[in-house]
């Protein structure tokens, strides 16, 4: 089973993109975030033999799951705030595996309510993963985390030093969450390679000169290890006219 994950940047924007990635890809499952509009193109999707689900919010925000297997929603809220009017959280299950897709806050600048909204989200993540531990379904959990998990994660750490991104108290939530047993799919496979991003500014050439992070993430239950077969990063997307500043990584589960 092939898994993606992809922050489109508005899929208004990159429909077209989506469409001709997904056509030549064929992944069986694909997480979207940052739909930026309240109108998701389902029937597109289901034209590609794909079924979906979307949680949207007007100009902001936004995940989607698309899926060629049946596909049961279970929730699209985090657990612990009353009503989020923020959509950045979707939990279904898809065959015999719990898939939940995260658009993580930014929290950006430092020092604001908006920092503090996401140190609140990863705890009240962390909380929930650790529910899922006891369940008996698997879980993956994947999508933009807005976590750069260390030094290794980035071009140059000290560019990140005064970001949100970067910070000690993210960053050692996320560890947290490998803590609790979680994998994170692409670092245990790839341990000490260097120059894996998965985002780049669309400034000075960033791209070009691959000058970027990793932030986007699948963490997979402990129960997972066993299924993991790859986990790569698919640049093409990247260098396409117009893209999204995040490009695709791509799961492989026996």
């Amino acid at each position: 089973m092939e898994i993606a994950s992809w922050n489109v940047n508005s899929i208004k924007a990159r429909l077209d993109h989506v469409k001709n990635w997904l056509e030549k890809r064929g992944p069986d499952i694909l997480l979207l975030q940052e739909l930026k509009g309240v109108d998701f193109p389902t029937e597109t999707f289901r034209a590609l033999g794909y079924e979906s689900v979307a949680v949207t919010q007007k100009a902001y925000n936004g995940v989607a799951i698309v899926s060629r297997f049946p596909v049961k929603s279970v929730s699209q809220s985090l657990d612990g705030l009353g009503v989020d009017t923020h959509a950045r959280f979707l939990e279904v299950i898809i065959k015999d595996l719990r898939v939940v897709n995260i658009y993580l806050p930014n929290g950006n600048p430092i020092g604001t309510e908006k920092f503090e909204y996401k140190l609140d989200w990863m705890d009240r993540l962390r909380v929930q993963m650790e529910r899922w531990l006891t369940s008996e379904i698997a879980t993956v959990v994947g999508g933009d985390f807005n976590v750069i998990p260390e030094d290794i994660d980035c071009h140059k750490p000290a560019s990140w030093i005064g970001d949100a991104l970067f910070q000690p108290e993210p960053r050692e939530r996320y560890r947290g969450l490998l803590e609790l047993g979680y994998i994170d799919a692409f670092r245990s496979l790839h341990p000490s390679e260097k120059g894996q991003f998965t985002f780049w500014d669309y400034f000075r050439q960033a791209f070009e000169h691959n000058r970027g992070i990793r932030i986007d993430h699948f963490l997979l239950s402990p129960g997972l290890s066993s299924r993991l077969k790859s986990c790569v990063i698919d640049k093409i997307p990247r260098r396409l006219p117009k893209p999204s500043d995040h490009t695709p990584i791509v799961l492989t589960l026996d």
